[in-house]
């Protein structure tokens, strides 16, 4: 395969950001891995996997502060996603919780700032909040995550609301609901969906059908579900890789072209939604 770059999906505001970014999600845990995760970071920015996604409940903190401690020194080279959780997102606690994200990860603005989840904090004050550090330099944009159509709806309506730029959702071939309503309304707004858990945490890599489509291609089964999410018009994907290696294998599906005859397969072993469904959630 000849490497191609990274793929790239454009926010509402007119950017373009990396289609395959790096998760943080449970790294920062065990201090045995440290090393290897600071260092498969770094492999992720090399290979061009600049986006960084991560959270302030992400290891208590822990993971923002990893994040620092890896790419400290390439700031200007990553963009950077963060998540204020439901319980901080008032507007004085998502001020707060965004200062002390900007501490651990050793920064002066966050590049896109996302509401974790909806919880009991009025959507209007969050999305004040956030106009408000917008304002202040603090967050370049900002986005929500686990919203579902309804939630989609009721931002809309709020003023301000229409600034949003992603909602960060899980998607991958076993969670296909999003694509009966939700992804076609993101995508008639031009509201890009960022995937996570793009391989259900690695639950899926066993399927048959992963493997066959795989060894046509002389390819991992994680690589044939990236690059399947690669192909959705509108949609990028952060994944964790705790190893250089593992971010290679990960970078590596960006280089792989799915036939239709693959595509047909995976549909049938995975099928697409025959009606409404709620968001699934991990």
């Amino acid at each position: 395969m000849t490497e191609r770059h990274v793929p790239t999906v454009t926010l509402p505001s007119g950017e373009a950001i990396p289609a395959l970014g790096q998760g943080t999600w449970g790294m920062a845990e065990d201090p045995r891995r440290r090393d290897d995760e600071i260092a498969a970071l770094r492999a992720g920015v090399d290979a061009g996997l600049t986006l960084v996604d991560t959270a302030e409940v992400y290891a208590d903190g822990g993971a923002e502060e990893l994040v620092r401690e890896a790419l400290g020194d390439r700031r200007e080279e990553i963009f950077l996603v963060s998540k204020v959780s439901s319980e901080h997102a008032d507007v004085t606690g998502t001020a707060d919780a965004c200062a002390r994200s900007l501490e651990r990860l050793g920064t002066d603005r966050i590049d896109l700032y996302l509401l974790h989840q909806r919880g009991d904090a009025p959507l209007p004050e969050t999305v004040e909040a956030f106009t408000s550090l917008m304002t202040q330099g603090l967050i370049r944009h900002w986005g929500v995550s686990n919203f579902d159509v309804p939630e989609v709806v009721e931002l809309a309506g709020i003023p301000g609301g229409t600034a949003v730029e992603t909602d960060q959702i899980p998607y991958n071939l076993v969670r296909r609901g999003i694509e009966w309503d939700l992804l076609p309304r993101c995508r008639a707004a031009g509201l890009p969906v960022m995937a996570y858990s793009p391989l259900e945490r690695g639950r899926m890599l066993d399927h048959p059908a992963l493997a066959r489509v795989a060894r046509r291609h002389g390819a991992t089964p994680g690589q044939v579900g990236l690059a399947w999410l690669l192909g959705r018009d509108g949609v990028c994907t952060v994944t964790k890789a705790s190893t250089p290696e593992h971010v290679r294998e990960n970078r590596a599906a960006v280089d792989l072209t799915l036939t239709e005859e693959d595509l047909a397969e995976l549909d049938r072993a995975f099928p697409a939604p025959d009606g409404p469904r709620p968001l699934e959630l991990l």
